[in-house]
């Protein structure tokens, strides 16, 4: 099985990610011409071969209206003797700090709305959206504000995207069957930002990694950044604890990404790709997940909508209820949510806030899944959204989104049956 690791003995940053997928075989000249399909300018990513403590590897560097913004770019994973008063991520700009600078900002709905719209293959988009949702849902929680109106720093804003786009890119083009990484380093000491000196990790990262694998203390600087933290989040299907064997395998290639400052131990990520034999050639996925189960025998049926519609924005993967009888023959509920573990302590503390229940049950489960794709059916309807499930190689299954076929339905007088028949007939991919 083809798998991707990433190796994190000092932490990860998006242009640390960059330099490693280039040194790994990637082509910077097509990395480049797949990020113009973004359709912003004003930015350039170049790439030069450095030593840091006599290992060699890529440093990437993404220069925003030809210069590096000394408040948003987040890569350089620690602090000069002069840039005290700084602090390097684009991330920790809240939608409240527009006092700070005299950049626009760009919001994460804007954002979203950029990716999906752009000429990305339909992976790559995917996995840039799921990356930049968990960098907003963090700055979302620690600003207090909705995900929607989350608020970067306009050159930070454009630093980001070319980083966790290009990411996607990259693992797209890889296309690995499996995606595994060690323990994340976060570094230690402080970081000074506009909201003031802080321990690292900072607010964002820690968020981020909630549920991961992380140490801290081999470094005294930042070591991980909230794009490097969501990379992994969103990417990475099973992490090395310490003591716990990573399997046997054959490595058939590596690259090292390297961070702009020398430091006493190497500032470097090492990606590798493996072969890997076992279970996992299933051509299905699987997930560890947690699911949270409470009886509730008090609520309205509207509290319990409330409280479905706020399990899934905290990021529930699936919210049921189901009918149950409880002691003294009452009538309940049974409320199932399915947690990620990124999103456990998020969704803990939703039932308890938005539930009447006082305890519930945390069951480990094991969830598989087929791998599936979204691609857009064009026709004198306008334009719809087809999931398709596969098995192997093979098609398996594909279906119209409900709410296109439920919109066609209407406009035409027919039953949704009929809806989607009319799509197939008369639609192009």
């Amino acid at each position: 099985m083809r798998t991707l690791h990433f190796d994190c003995p000092a932490g990860i940053s998006g242009d640390m990610a960059l330099g490693a997928f280039v040194d790994l075989g990637i082509d910077p000249g097509d990395l480049r011409a797949r990020l113009g399909k973004l359709g912003v300018g004003g930015w350039t990513l170049d790439f030069a071969r450095e030593e840091r403590n006599g290992m060699y590897g890529v440093r990437a560097l993404v220069r925003v209206d030809g210069e590096i913004d000394p408040e948003a770019h987040e890569h350089e994973h620690g602090h000069g003797p002069h840039d005290e008063h700084h602090h390097e991520h684009e991330h920790e700009h809240g939608p409240h700090d527009e006092h700070h600078h005299g950049h626009a900002h760009s919001r994460w709905r804007d954002i979203r709305h950029l990716i999906a719209q752009s000429g990305l293959t339909d992976g790559a988009k995917q996995r840039a959206l799921d990356i930049f949702l968990r960098v907003a849902r963090a700055e979302a929680q620690v600003h207090g504000v909705p995900v929607d109106d989350v608020a970067f720093h306009e050159v930070g804003a454009l630093d980001s995207i070319i980083d966790i786009a290009g990411a996607a890119i990259c693992m797209d083009l890889l296309a690995p069957r499996r995606i595994t990484a060690s323990e994340v380093e976060l570094g230690g000491g402080t970081v000074t930002c506009a909201h003031g000196t802080l321990p690292v990790p900072a607010p964002a990262t820690a968020l981020i990694l909630r549920g991961i694998p992380v140490k801290t203390g081999g470094f005294h600087k930042e070591m991980t950044t909230p794009t490097g933290a969501a990379i992994l989040a969103a990417s990475v299907d099973e992490f090395f604890p310490p003591g716990k064997p990573s399997g046997v395998f054959v490595e058939t290639q590596s690259g090292f990404g390297l961070g702009r400052r020398r430091l006493d131990k190497p500032n470097a990520l090492r990606l590798s790709l493996r072969d890997a034999p076992g279970p996992e050639e299933s051509p299905w996925r699987a997930e560890a997940l947690t699911l949270l189960q409470a009886n509730i025998d008090d609520m309205t049926g509207e509290a319990l909508g409330f409280l479905m519609d706020r399990c899934f924005e905290a990021g529930a993967l699936d919210v049921t209820f189901s009918s149950l009888v409880m002691k003294k023959s009452r009538p309940g509920v049974l409320v199932s949510v399915l947690a990620p573990p990124d999103r456990l302590a998020a969704l803990r503390e939703c039932l308890f806030v938005h539930s009447s229940t006082l305890g519930f049950r945390e069951i480990p489960v094991n969830r598989l899944s087929l791998p599936r794709t979204e691609s857009t059916v064009s026709g004198p309807f306008g334009k719809v959204t087809k999931k398709t499930a596969r098995i192997g190689e093979g098609l398996l299954r594909s279906k119209i989104d409900y709410d296109d076929r439920a919109n066609i339905a209407r406009e035409r007088g027919v039953s949704l049956d009929e809806a989607e028949n009319i799509i197939r007939r008369e639609g192009k991919p």
